[in-house]
Parts: structure tokens; C-alpha cells; sequence
């Protein structure tokens, strides 16, 4: 028996698609005599017709991805996505840098390793981006003697 109309109806009454009403399939009988509006409100209210819930979506994946990404996995170059420093910014990558720096001369400065008028150039140099790590700002002191009184270390 063809229901089509009375599903569509019940759709507009219960303010929902045609794919969520359920019609009882024991009174399918009293629903194919179902012609109104009315009728079919009467119908809604005795239960025989329904709105089916809605469905959700459902959370599992999401939470097994997660749960593998707190692990490590799904990291690699393919998933990356955005340009290079929106992931790693340039000045997180400056502050990583230049903090060692600065913690190095300090450190020297207060052990004498250096004098005020080293520690200053060194410092402005590191702040111009000239040592890109502490290796490289001590392989600079050495060639150019700027130890405490020229003397390599």
C-alpha cells in the first residue's frame, strides 16, 4: 500500500525529511485512509505515526585519531598543511636561538672568560643574528682571540 502522501504530510507536520517519519506497519491500514492535515495529527498524537531520532555523528574516529596524534603517529610531511612557520614561527625559532646565546655570555662574563668590551661586541653580534649557535659564536672567539687576554681556550 502506498503511503507517499501521508509521509510527505507527516514530514511538513513534524518539521522534518521523509527519511525520519515511521509509520506503524500494523495500521498502515488506518494511515492509508488518512487524507488531512488533521487526520494525520491525530494520527501523530495516537503514536502510530513518529519522527525518528536524529542521527549523530558519531565521535569514535575522532577520538581513536586523537589519541594515535598524542602518541606521535600521524605527523609526518603529508599531513602537514600551511606554510613552514605557521607550524613553527619565526620568532619561536629567533627566541630558541638567541636565548642560549645570551645565557652563554652571561655565563662567561660572570667567570671572567671575557672581558666587558667582548662581551659587548658579542652580544650586539648574537642580537644581528651573525652566530646560529653556541659552537659557532665560541669557534668565532677563538679565531679572533677575544678571550680573557687573547688567549684560546
Amino acid at each position: 500500500m502506498d503511503l507517499k502522501v501521508q509521509k510527505r504530510i507527516a514530514s511538513d507536520v513534524l518539521g522534518c525529511g521523509l527519511g525520519r517519519i515511521w509509520i506503524d506497519p500494523d495500521k498502515a491500514e488506518e494511515v492509508s485512509m488518512a487524507i488531512t492535515r488533521q487526520d494525520i495529527r491525530r494520527l501523530v498524537s495516537n503514536g502510530v505515526i513518529k519522527k525518528k531520532q536524529e542521527n549523530g555523528i558519531s565521535r569514535h574516529r575522532a577520538r581513536k585519531n586523537h589519541l594515535q596524534r598524542k602518541r606521535g603517529r600521524r605527523r609526518g610531511h603529508g599531513t602537514l598543511k600551511g606554510p613552514k612557520f605557521s607550524r613553527y614561527s619565526r620568532k619561536e625559532r629567533w627566541m630558541n636561538t638567541i636565548r642560549p646565546l645570551r645565557r652563554e655570555l652571561k655565563r662567561m662574563y660572570g667567570d671572567e672568560e671575557i672581558t666587558t668590551p667582548s662581551y659587548r661586541k658579542l652580544y650586539r653580534m648574537a642580537t644581528g643574528g651573525a652566530f646560529r649557535s653556541i659552537e659557532y659564536m665560541k669557534t668565532y672567539m677563538k679565531d679572533h682571540n677575544l678571550y680573557e687576554g687573547g688567549r684560546n681556550r
